[in-house]
This record gives C-alpha cells, structure tokens and sequence, in this order.
C-alpha cells in the first residue's frame, strides 16, 4: 500500500522503515529536511509539504500523522481536513487525549473522511521488534489500513499462545499478532492511555524497589545491618526467571550495568500526559487507581526532589522511547 507518514521522529521514521521494508511504499514528510533526506535514501518518496504529498499519494489517500500530542498533532490533522475527502484517512499514531480523537473523527466524516487513533508502543525499539497497536475507528476504515498494521505488529514471535484463547486467536489473530481494533474512535487511544498510567505505576514500583536496596549501604542504619548490594547484579538475576521479569526491568538492567550510580541522569522525570489522563479517566468512572495516581504524583515531586529511584525511572524512560529528562 501506499501511505504518507508525516513526523520522522523517533518512532515515526521506524514506522516508514519497517513499512517499507515490508514492501510498502513511504510519501514522507518533516520540516527537517534532513530526516526526509535519510528516510529517501532507504526508499521513500520524499514529499516538501502536505500540499505535495497529497499529490503523491493521489486519492484516495493514507495519511499517518506522527507527532506530539497537542498542538502539532491538532495543527496537522486540521491541515490534511482541509483539503482531503472521501475516502482519505487520516491516521493520528502518536498520544493524543481519547477525546480529541472522537470529535476528529467527527469533523472528517462531514468531508467523507475516516479518522482512525492507533496508540502505538514500541519506543525506539520498534524498528527491530515491531509495534504493539490499539487501533480505534470506524470497521471498514481499520479493515483497510490492516496491511498497514500488520506489517507494523510484532507478531506471535516467540510468545507462547495463552492457553484458552486458541478458538479466539484462530478466528481473529489480530490481538497475538500484537494489534487489536479497540473500538470506535477515541477507543485506541483510551486503551494506550491507560497502557500509560500502568507503565507509570510498574516503573514506580522498579524506582522504589532499587531505592530501598540502595539505601541498605546507608550509615543512618546500624553498621551489622548495612548491606553494600550490587544492584547490576540484582537486576540480572531478577531478569532470569523471578515474577517480576519484563522489559522494564531489561531496561534497568542494561542501565545499572552502564553505570550503577545513574551518574548521566539528575532524576528530574517527565511525563507526557497519558498518567494524568487516566487518573481524570478514573475519577469521571469513579474507579479507585491508588497506584497510578501515586506514581504521577511521585514524578511531579521529582521535580523539585530527586532520589535514585528517579533517576532509575529517568533511565527506564530513556532506554524505551530516547526520552531525555525535564530541564532544571
């Protein structure tokens, strides 16, 4: 298929590359032109503007828009609704609020237009190890960008199928191929939202655990109590067969052993919106959400006071998605 990506970020040029590694063709844009430049040299058509993409991509086209949440998404999405129509579709990857996409899609679908939110993980890995999606928008819409995801999903790799599940994934192979079609639109980012807040709450959880195994080497404790641990060490360990093996803790395990003190990284830890969306989701459900609205507010206290475990999660968050800390 033929699909313009426009944002060739992190994530948005390891999307074009694993598209067109799959055999699909790329109309790519960035106001750096230098981004457009590399992404051409692996293959892809480079595009000057949206004007002159949407001439490459003729009609109707697929647009992927892979930008911050927030205004450069808005500014874009409004841009390609003002000259698209029926049957483009417009795709918004990056981390927009649930319900921005929802009255999107609304203002497309006077135009003929589809609108389709895919909340994508993967981070700088993605590339290599493919993306997880949650796909929200109209059947008919995501029914026709699936070569599109499909090529971008991980697939079943090495996973094993969850057992139960063999009649369902046989039927639609979608969710262990590592995408779904969550529902309509707004519903991929509502599921990635909350993906987020958990990621916030199982980071914090690594952070305050290496916190207290650091602090075990603290002459506040008596001197036959204090325990110089090697926390390398301990996260290796834990990565081979404990409970609370993941890639989180790959991550910090590939950290510590860079250097055990964090010395690169101050602590200061940002967020990118998702965590405090899912508390405001909690809060409209009245759902109580102890943990995750614990470790938004652990980040924003980060700010003004930084411990080991921030300066973990700062480490974590860089290791997953090349996210660079708040200034000071």
């Amino acid at each position: 298929m033929k699909i313009g990506i426009i944002g060739l970020g992190r994530m948005g040029a390891g999307i074009a590359r694993r598209l067109m590694r799959a055999g699909h063709e790329v109309v790519a844009f960035d106001r750096d032109e230098q981004a457009v430049a590399a992404l051409a040299s692996d293959g892809a058509v480079a595009a000057s503007g949206l004007d002159d993409m949407r001439a490459k991509l003729g009609t109707p086209g697929i647009y992927w828009v892979m930008l911050p949440a927030g205004d450069p998404t808005e500014q874009t999405v409004t841009a390609i609704g003002a000259f698209c129509g029926t049957g483009d579709i417009v795709i918004d990857g990056g981390n927009s609020f649930y319900k921005d996409d929802i009255r999107r899609a609304k203002a497309l679908a006077e135009k003929g237009a589809r609108y389709v939110d895919v909340g994508t993980s993967g981070g700088v890995w993605g590339l290599e190890r493919g993306f997880c999606m949650m796909v929200g928008g109209d059947k008919a819409a995501v029914d026709h960008i699936d070569p599109i995801l499909a090529a971008l999903a991980p697939g079943i790799g090495t996973i094993p199928r969850t057992p139960g599940r063999e009649a369902a994934d046989n039927e639609d192979p979608r969710a262990e191929q590592g995408y779904i079609h969550a529902g309509p639109a707004g519903a991929g980012h509502f599921v990635k939202m909350v993906h987020n807040g958990i990621e916030y709450g199982l980071m914090q959880a690594y952070a305050e655990g290496f916190d207290i195994l650091k602090g075990k080497a603290s002459d506040k404790l008596p001197e036959d109590e204090r325990f110089d641990l090697n926390l390398t060490d301990i996260a290796e360990v834990w990565r081979r067969g404990s409970v609370i093996s993941s890639w989180l803790l790959d991550l910090t395990a590939i950290g510590l052993a860079k250097d055990q003190d964090l010395a690169q990284f101050t602590g200061s830890v940002a967020d990118s919106g998702e965590g405090q969306w899912t508390i405001d989701a909690a809060m409209e459900e009245k759902v109580p959400a102890n943990v995750l609205t614990a470790a938004l507010f652990a980040r924003y206290r980060s700010r003004v006071d930084h411990t080991f475990g921030d300066k973990l999660l700062s480490a974590m968050r860089f290791g997953f998605g090349g996210h660079v800390e708040m200034p000071q």
